[in-house]
């Protein structure tokens, strides 16, 4: 079916279909087209994202695809009801290589920070405060709406119960970053970068490197590394030390981090993403098997809570951060854990 859309939409004619890792992909002379659902982003959006994958192939970044417009002239295009995007990028036989993901991933921000036009719509930049406090808000609506009445499940439960001490931490995040923002002058390595919704070790593909532009937001660099940093945590909070020494010592071989780069790093780490995203999910998804999942997963984080502050606390250390060079702040009650 799809064979048959890159010929009827875009005059391209394909030999076989392949599955890399999460995405439909043809191959066909020389090149390699990658098929993606356009997950409600809007023609403008697709053309931001377009620029910036230009922008990345200039500056000598290989593994990011082009955007291809239909016989139309669209980027979105509409096939039996579904609507599609093609990314195309030159067929390299190579599987990848065993990679320095910092180093690369620093690469890439520097590629990233040198856009020459006005990012409007996948940017970021300084709306972290106002998407937590939105987040916040409306989570502790659903949280005061359900405090005087029976929990309808275990999930429940536990979400009554925890959501004080995260709604403490969330606090404790934005106040960390305020005063960052107050405290702290930005360095011109500061400037606004290409990069992902949540990066991690599997974001640029397991056997072959595909920058998806999809991925893409335009904001801070410590956000790449702070959710680097949350992922490898999660993975195994016992043995994640070592990667994550590893990875900053990458990473800054290239760009190193100044200390307001550290501190909005910290201020995300503090930020319970995973804990609101297991409840939005939960509340979302009509799955039950989704919903068991996501329940498993939120009495996980509830255990491994103290063991995460733990980790708040030996952070900076750990990741080798100049703690009393850059003098960053940290929070005074995780030392009392």
């Amino acid at each position: 079916m799809l064979q048959k859309m890159l010929e009827n939409q875009y005059g391209i004619t394909t030999q076989e279909y392949i599955k890399l890792d999460t995405y439909d992909a043809l191959r066909g002379n020389g090149w390699l087209y990658v098929i993606s659902n356009p997950a409600g982003k809007e023609e403008e959006d697709i053309s931001e994202l377009g620029k910036i994958a230009e922008h990345l192939r200039n500056y000598g970044d290989h593994n990011v695809p082009i955007f291809l417009q239909s016989k139309e002239g669209n980027l979105i295009t509409t096939w039996e009801q579904n609507k599609y995007c093609v990314l195309a990028n030159r067929q390299a036989d190579e599987k990848q290589r065993k990679i320095k993901l910092g180093r690369k991933l620093a690469k890439f921000h520097e590629r990233g920070r040198r856009v020459p036009f006005q990012i409007e719509r996948s940017s970021r930049i300084g709306k972290w405060k106002e998407l937590w406090e939105k987040r916040l808000e409306q989570m502790e609506k659903v949280w005061n709406g359900l405090l005087f009445q029976t929990p309808e499940d275990e999930f429940e439960r536990m979400f009554i119960e925890s959501f004080p001490y995260y709604m403490g931490l969330t606090e404790n995040a934005i106040q960390y970053l305020v005063d960052t923002e107050i405290d702290d002058e930005p360095a011109e390595t500061d400037s606004g970068t290409v990069c992902h919704e949540r990066f991690s070790k599997k974001t640029w593909g397991g056997n072959y490197v595909i920058k998806n532009p999809f991925d893409w937001v335009f904001d801070h660099r410590s956000r790449d590394l702070a959710e680097w940093t949350r992922e490898r945590y999660f993975r195994n909070f016992q043995t994640y030390d070592v990667d994550l020494k590893q990875f900053f010592e990458e990473y800054q071989s290239v760009a190193p981090l100044s200390s307001f780069s550290w501190r909005l790093l910290y201020s995300r780490l503090i930020f319970p993403l995973h804990y609101f995203e297991s409840i939005e999910n939960y509340y979302i998804t009509r799955s039950e098997q989704d919903k068991k999942v996501l329940e498993d997963q939120l009495s996980k984080i509830l255990r491994q809570s103290g063991e995460y502050e733990r980790f708040l606390a030996g952070f900076f250390h750990i990741s080798g951060a100049p703690i009393k060079r850059l003098n960053l702040p940290q929070l005074e009650w995780l030392y009392k854990v």
